[in-house]
């Protein structure tokens, strides 16, 4: 058996294909197989795919009619043989030492997955940068060197990214929980991801950055065609899998606020000419709220905004109406946040004019005592200067002191020298006699 199995689901990515596969085929880990499923490519994806299996003995070329990104990584999931599992995106790179270290860590800590850091690369940009959401710091240190379940996690599951290409799967445990992407929509990788978490005991956390998505506009989740639509069924599907596991009613807030919010924000980026198709499937949705008795529920835990988007979906005639409705809102929201805003500054504005206040007193009772200690310095150098000219006067009485002292010395030198003859010739004459 191969340590890891690689499925890379193709699709006319011939621009990209080559990159992706150089970083596969050249990991330092060797004993894996690589599986890609050719969904269908019109472009010479299919070509690129079998030039490399030519050289390659570990790389298995499958075609198919084109079904999506679920249905090629089902079939590869299907045809995988490897310890683990690892799910890459054909147009997006791996760092050549990433299966073999994450393998070893997955096998020392016996992990039903392993999460890893990724990093994002803008190809219009030509630049690499980093994201919270895939960086994913805080659940890294909140895992540290253990292993945790999804209740271990609470509020972090939702800021672990769901795209499969961040982990590293154990196979057995995929295959015995029999985990599927759901065929025939965009942002299947959602729904893999939730049952894999709910059923996974022993999640391990690899801090290191090992892969870099690119981000194009024409890629499938930034296109903003009809596919779009799928959002909504993908987001009413990851509530039914909070169902089944029970953790709905923990995470219940959280969950009605991301789907109101997702499914706008889908809304918002799908192409002009989709608008109002994606609004009757919106509105139909939310009828479905209404008609399954949810709609209370969903009002006690949705916040001010997304309260609006549904209520104001519910009410409109059209989509264009629908779309007035919420950029007014919009705007009135920001004119409100704006005012908040000013609110906050006059009141900022005030604190700062009686620190100004305090500050100013403050400074004319230190000129104040700047002025006394200016008056008593002037009245010390005074005195100082005093004492000075006394002092000069009395060294110059020392000096002409000294002088006079000089003078009298001498005088009384030469007065001894003088009379000396005096004193000593009668003691001559003395002594003779004697």
């Amino acid at each position: 058996m191969v340590k890891v199995s690689v499925i890379i689901p193709t699709y006319n990515v011939e621009e990209f294909l080559g990159e992706c596969l150089e970083c596969i085929v050249n990991q330092t880990l060797k004993d894996i197989e690589i599986i890609c499923i050719n969904d269908g490519s019109t472009d010479k994806s299919l070509e690129i795919l079998n030039d490399y299996a030519s050289n390659d003995n570990r790389i298995k070329v499958i075609s198919q009619e084109n079904k999506g990104h679920a249905a090629a990584s089902n079939k590869g999931m299907d045809l995988s043989t490897g310890e683990y599992l690892y799910l890459m995106d054909s147009d997006d790179l791996l760092e050549l030492n990433a299966l073999e270290e994450t393998y070893n860590y997955a096998e020392k800590k016996s992990a039903d997955f392993v999460l890893f850091q990724s990093m994002n690369y803008s190809q219009d940009e030509n630049k690499v940068y980093k994201s919270w959401i895939y960086s994913m710091d805080e659940v890294a240190d909140f895992i540290g060197d253990s292993v945790v379940d999804y209740k271990d996690l609470g509020d972090l599951i939702f800021k672990i990214p769901v795209t499969p290409w961040s982990k590293l799967y154990n196979n057995n445990f995929i295959k015995e929980i029999g985990v599927r992407f759901p065929e025939g929509l965009i942002f299947d990788d959602n729904i893999f991801f939730w049952d894999v978490l709910f059923n996974a005991k022993r999640i391990a956390f690899y801090k290191k950055y090992l892969f870099t998505r690119r981000w194009y506009d024409y890629s499938s989740t930034m296109a903003g065609d009809l596919r779009f639509i799928d959002s909504i069924a993908i987001n009413n599907l990851m509530i039914d899998r909070f169902k089944k596991y029970g953790a709905f009613d923990v995470f219940k807030e959280t969950l009605y606020n991301r789907k109101i919010d997702l499914n706008y924000l889908r809304f918002v980026k799908i192409n002009s000419e989709f608008k109002k198709e994606y609004f009757d499937a919106l509105q139909e949705d939310y009828f479905k709220i209404i008609r399954d008795g949810d709609y209370e529920d969903y009002m006690s835990v949705l916040n001010s905004r997304n309260k609006h988007i549904l209520n104001s979906c519910l009410e409109a005639k059209t989509c264009k109406e629908f779309k007035y409705e919420r950029a007014y809102w919009d705007a009135q929201f920001e004119l409100m946040g704006k005012k908040s805003e000013v609110d906050a500054l006059k009141s900022e504005n005030k604190i700062l004019k009686n620190d100004y206040s305090k500050l100013n007193n403050e400074y004319d009772d230190v000129k104040k005592d700047l002025n006394k200690f200016k008056n008593e310095n002037t009245k010390l150098k005074n005195e100082v200067s005093s004492y000075k000219s006394k002092n000069k006067k009395l060294d110059d009485s020392v000096k002409s002191l000294n002088r006079r002292n000089t003078i009298l010395h001498k005088e009384i030198s030469e007065y001894k020298s003088s009379n000396s003859w005096k004193i000593t010739k009668p003691l001559r004459v003395i002594k003779r006699k004697l």
